[in-house]
C-alpha cells in the first residue's frame, strides 16, 4: 500500500513539473458547451446608458456627449440618457444641450424628479425623524401638471421625452421626498393617467417589491404605468427575478434605471479585475431579472464609465461590451448562462446578427464550445477586455457548422458578434403558422413596443406610416388569404407588402373598429397569390394593436354586406335575421363572417343602428351602406 501511494505521488509530481516547465495543459474533461437557442426569445432590449445632472455637477462637454452616445471607435454606444426634472423651472434649460445631442445619436431620453416644487411640499416626522418631506395630499394633480409642464418644455425645445418617472427613490429619500407605497398607489391610480408621456414607477432604491406590488395588483394603477423602474443598490441576484411582474406586467417594460457597482470610491473606475463586477451585474440584470434597460448613475465620474478627463474607464468598457453591440430592438434569447465555473453567457439576436457576451471571472483560462443549433454562422468577430486590453478586436473566428470552440482569457470579458457579414443561414417561418406580432425582425418606429394582448403579448403604439418586418416567411406553393387578430378604435388599413415597405402589394385589409385597443377580433381579407420565401412587411395606415397574423391557402368568402343568409340577395329575410340577432333570439348568422356582413356602418358593432340602415336600404332611401362608402 505504501509503495502504491509513493508511486501515485511520484506520478502526480511529474505531471505538475512537466506542466510548469512546458506549459502543458492537462485536460481532464472535454470543454463545456454554451448553447444559444435562437427560437427561445426573452425580453426586447431598449438599451444601455447613464445619468447627466448639470444642476449638481458640470454638464458633459460636446466631445464627451459624442463619446457617450456615439458608437464609433473609442465611444461607448449608449442609447439611453437619464436627466433630472428640477423642482425649479429656471433650471430646466440646463438639460437641453446633452439631451439634444443624445437624440441626434439615436438615443432615447427619460427624466426623473427628486422633489416637487417647494410650494407643493410639506414636512412631517417620519419614524421619529423630524423635517422629512412629502408631497401635500391636495397637490397630487398639481404635481402631475408639473411633470406635464416638463414634458411640454422639453418637446418645445426639441427633446421628445421617451418616458418620465414620478419620483426618484421614494423609499430612500433622506435628502428628497418620501412616498409610502399607498401614496404611490394613489398617485398612479388617480393622477398618472393625465401625464402626457410614458410613466415610470416606482424607482425603488433596492428593487424592493413592497412599493411596486400594490401597483401590479391594482388594474387602474397598472394601466397607468408603462415602465416599472428599479435601482440596484445592494440588490442581490436572488432578488432580481420578479414573479409578480412576469405574471401581471405583460405589455409593460422593466428597466434598471440607476446603479453604480461595486462602489463609488474615488478614482476606482479603472480598478481591475474589480471592474468585471459591472459586467457581471449587467449579466444578472438581463438574464436573472429580465430587465430591458440598464442605466448607470453619473456618466462622467471618477467611478463611472467615463472618467473626469472624458476618457472611457474599465467600468465603461464593461458596459460597452453590451451597449455597442446589443443595440435597441435586439431580443435576448436563451443561452446556457453558466456553462462552467465562473463563466457566464448571455445571447441576443436581431435580423441576421447574433451577439454573445461571455464573462470569465476565473483567474484561469477557460475553453468552452459555443453552439447555435439551426444556424450556420461562418464568421464571428471577437472583442476582448482584460487587465491590459480594452475592447480589443482579436482575430475573427471562422466557424464550420453550428458551433465553435474558444479559449477565454483569465479575468476577461469577450463579446462575439456573428452573422454581421451575412453568413447566417436564415431561419424560415411558415406563412401558415400563427406568426406572433412581437416576433418582428425590424420596424421603422421608435415608439412601437410589446404590449399585453389576449393574456399574452402583441405589438402596440403603432401609428400611421409604421411598418413591421417579418423575415424569411415561406409561402410554399401559394397563399391566397390573410388573417389577423387586431384591435383598434378606428378603421385603419393594413397593407401586406413583399420585400420592402414599398414592395409588391399582396393585399390590403380594411380593418373594422373593434371598439377599443383591448378588444381583439379576428379580421381577414383575400390577397394575390404569393408563393416561395419572402420578407413580409405589414404597413399600417393608422393606430392598431396586433396580437398575431397568419396566411391561408384558400380564399376567404367575399362579404356581401346585408346578405345574412348567403343567398346572394339583400331582402326582408335578412332584415328578419338581423332583428332576431339583435333581440338575442339567435346568437349567430347562417353564414361565416355574418357579424361583419351585418355591421353596416363599420363601427365594429351589430345593433339597432345597423337594423335601421338595412330598413332604409330596403326602402330604397339609400342605395349603398355607409361601410361601403
Amino acid at each position: 500500500m505504501c509503495k502504491l501511494r509513493r508511486s501515485l505521488l511520484f506520478t502526480i509530481i511529474l505531471s505538475v513539473v512537466f506542466t510548469q516547465l512546458f506549459c502543458f495543459a492537462i485536460t481532464v474533461e472535454a470543454a463545456e458547451t454554451a448553447t444559444i437557442n435562437l427560437s427561445s426569445e426573452k425580453q426586447v432590449i431598449r438599451g444601455f446608458g447613464g445619468m447627466n445632472h448639470p444642476v449638481w455637477i458640470s454638464d458633459l462637454t460636446a466631445a464627451q456627449r459624442d463619446t457617450a452616445f456615439g458608437n464609433g471607435d473609442g465611444q461607448l454606444g449608449f442609447s439611453i440618457l437619464r436627466i433630472h426634472v428640477d423642482e425649479n423651472k429656471n433650471n430646466w434649460s440646463k438639460e437641453l444641450a446633452t439631451a439634444k445631442r443624445a437624440i441626434e445619436h439615436g438615443a432615447i431620453v427619460f427624466a426623473s424628479p427628486w422633489n416637487p416644487p417647494s410650494e407643493m411640499v410639506e414636512t412631517f416626522t417620519r419614524n421619529g425623524v423630524p423635517n422629512q418631506k412629502r408631497l401635500k395630499y391636495d397637490k397630487y394633480a398639481a404635481y402631475a401638471q408639473h411633470l406635464n409642464d416638463f414634458v411640454t418644455y422639453m418637446k418645445n425645445n426639441g427633446v421628445n421625452l421617451y418616458a418620465i418617472s414620478i419620483q426618484n427613490e421614494p423609499d430612500y429619500a433622506h435628502e428628497w421626498t418620501w412616498w409610502t407605497p399607498q401614496e404611490i398607489l394613489r398617485f398612479m391610480k388617480e393622477n398618472a393617467g393625465s401625464i402626457n408621456c410614458r410613466v415610470i414607477a416606482p424607482e425603488s432604491f433596492q428593487y424592493l417589491k413592497n412599493i411596486s406590488d400594490p401597483i401590479l395588483n391594482d388594474p387602474q394603477a397598472l394601466a397607468n404605468m408603462d415602465i416599472l423602474g428599479a435601482h440596484f443598490y445592494g440588490t442581490s441576484v436572488n432578488n432580481m427575478p420578479y414573479p409578480l411582474f412576469q405574471q401581471k406586467g405583460a405589455g409593460k417594460d422593466l428597466w434598471m434605471t440607476e446603479v453604480y457597482v461595486p462602489n463609488s470610491d474615488n478614482n476606482s473606475a479603472d480598478r481591475w479585475p474589480e471592474a468585471i463586477d459591472v459586467a457581471y451585474n449587467m449579466h444578472n440584470a438581463l438574464v436573472e431579472g429580465n430587465f430591458q434597460a440598464y442605466v448607470w448613475w453619473y456618466i462622467r465620474r471618477s467611478y463611472g464609465p467615463m472618467k473626469e478627463d472624458g476618457t472611457i474607464s474599465k467600468r465603461g468598457y464593461m458596459m460597452a461590451h453590451y451597449s455597442k453591440f446589443v443595440r435597441p430592438g435586439y431580443i435576448r434569447v436563451d443561452a446556457t448562462k453558466n456553462p462552467t465555473y465562473n463563466v457566464y453567457v448571455s445571447a441576443y439576436k436581431k435580423d441576421k446578427s447574433v451577439v454573445a457576451v461571455v464573462i470569465n471571472k476565473s483567474t484561469e483560462a477557460k475553453t468552452i464550445n459555443i453552439s447555435v443549433p439551426g444556424t450556420n454562422i461562418g464568421k464571428w468577430e471577437r472583442y476582448v477586455t482584460t487587465g491590459t486590453k480594452n475592447l480589443k478586436k482579436e482575430s475573427d473566428i471562422n466557424a464550420s457548422g453550428t458551433s465553435f470552440q474558444v479559449t477565454l482569457e483569465p479575468q476577461s470579458v469577450t463579446t462575439f458578434v456573428g452573422g454581421s457579414d451575412g453568413t447566417v443561414t436564415p431561419v424560415e417561418r411558415s406563412a401558415f403558422s400563427k406568426l406572433e406580432a412581437e416576433e418582428y425582425n425590424d420596424t421603422n418606429s421608435s415608439t412601437v413596443q410589446v404590449v399585453g394582448a389576449n393574456g399574452g403579448s402583441g405589438v402596440g403604439y403603432i401609428e400611421n406610416g409604421n411598418y413591421l418586418v417579418y423575415k424569411n416567411v415561406d409561402f410554399e406553393n401559394g397563399a391566397a388569404s390573410f388573417k389577423i387578430m387586431a384591435s383598434t378604435t378606428g378603421t385603419p388599413k393594413i397593407e401586406i407588402r413583399l420585400g420592402s415597405p414599398t414592395g409588391t402589394l399582396a393585399g390590403t385589409l380594411q380593418v373594422a373598429s373593434t371598439g377599443g385597443f383591448n378588444a381583439y377580433k379576428e379580421q381577414s381579407c383575400n390577397i394575390n397569390k404569393v408563393t416561395g420565401l419572402h420578407d413580409v412587411y405589414l404597413v399600417f395606415g393608422g393606430a392598431v394593436n396586433v396580437d398575431w397574423f397568419t396566411f391561408g391557402k384558400e380564399s376567404v368568402g367575399t362579404i356581401k354586406y346585408g346578405d345574412l343568409n348567403g343567398d346572394g340577395k339583400v331582402n326582408s329575410t335578412d332584415s328578419t335575421l338581423l332583428s332576431r340577432y339583435i333581440l338575442k333570439i339567435i346568437d349567430t348568422f347562417p353564414i361565416e363572417n355574418g357579424d361583419k356582413a351585418a355591421d353596416l356602418n363599420g363601427d365594429g358593432k351589430v345593433n339597432s343602428t345597423d337594423y335601421n340602415i338595412l330598413k332604409r336600404y330596403l326602402l330604397k332611401i339609400i342605395d349603398k351602406f355607409p361601410v361601403e362608402s
